[in-house]
């Protein structure tokens, strides 16, 4: 028995080859999650995964091709409504007690769920000064004294930053907002697939959809957003411009990409955070 890990990653031909060292193959994997890396050119098709070739068209595993995991034990009920509806056919449930995971204390983010703290610049592509100043204020906000987060089992605990992920889609990004926050856990969505943390707080960096410097593709991809957000087990907070909420779609594709993104603030709690006296 041969059993493929993070097979929405591995290529076909890939999998065919090490197929070959076992009478049976397990396939285990999410390819609603990040894509297998591809660099250079190559045929149509090559760029879709073992996994991928599996289900098709389909988002989750049909019934009679195989098993579908449908019980997160990560996610609060809100976030996981959300992770649920966008990537995953409505099928994904939370796990009994992801009920009690919530942020409590002096905070604006007390609570579980998703929130947006909307931030205006012009003009930038791939980092943003404004936005990581928001996140340094979000970051005072949640380490104020007496912040605590519940976990599943209904152990509270003060929040540490240990407890905060901050997320960005470029390396640019990541680089000024380890220079602010240089204790903080900080990193491109590729290197917290997998990884877990009470809040993520995911900065995007991008004045307007017309900025973006890979275009839509990269940006809205409905992949790299469900891994950044689903990290989260009490909070998610996206910091972004407005003006991505409003792209000039031109063709169904893009219709698609920017719905993600919609439906998350039609879902999220709004928030302001002022700077910090001092």
């Amino acid at each position: 028995m041969l059993f493929v890990d993070e097979a929405g990653q591995l290529s076909l031909a890939d999998a065919l080859a090490v197929s070959q060292a076992a009478k049976s193959n397990v396939l285990l994997g999410d390819p609603q999650q990040l894509e297998q890396p591809i660099q250079g050119s190559h045929p149509p098709g090559i760029d879709v995964a073992a996994l991928q070739h599996m289900l098709g068209d389909h988002k989750t595993m049909p019934d009679g091709a195989g098993l579908f995991l449908g019980e997160t034990w990560r996610l609060c009920p809100e976030i996981c409504k959300f992770t649920s509806e966008l990537f995953y056919d409505g099928r994904l449930s939370p796990h009994s007690g992801l009920e009690r995971q919530e942020i409590t204390g002096p905070t604006h983010f007390a609570g579980a769920g998703l929130w947006v703290v909307p931030v205006s610049h012009d003009g930038n592509q791939n980092s943003c000064d404004e936005e990581v100043e928001q996140v340094s204020e979000i970051i005072h906000d949640l380490m104020q004294p007496g912040v605590c987060w519940t976990d599943m089992d209904g152990s509270t605990q003060p929040l540490r930053l240990s407890d905060v992920v901050i997320v960005s889609p470029y390396n640019a990004q990541v680089h000024k907002l380890k220079e602010r926050l240089p204790n903080a856990n900080v990193g491109t969505v590729d290197k917290f697939q997998g990884q877990e943390a009470p809040v993520v707080i995911y900065s995007m960096a991008t004045s307007s959809p017309e900025d973006a410097p890979r275009g839509m593709e990269f940006l809205y991809s409905g992949n790299r957003f469900n891994v950044a957000t689903s990290r989260a087990r009490c909070a998610c907070i996206l910091v972004a411009s407005p003006r991505l909420f409003e792209p000039d779609c031109h063709t169904p594709r893009q219709m698609k990409l920017a719905n993600v993104l919609c439906r998350y603030l039609e879902l999220a709690k709004t928030a302001t955070i002022q700077p910090a006296a001092g």
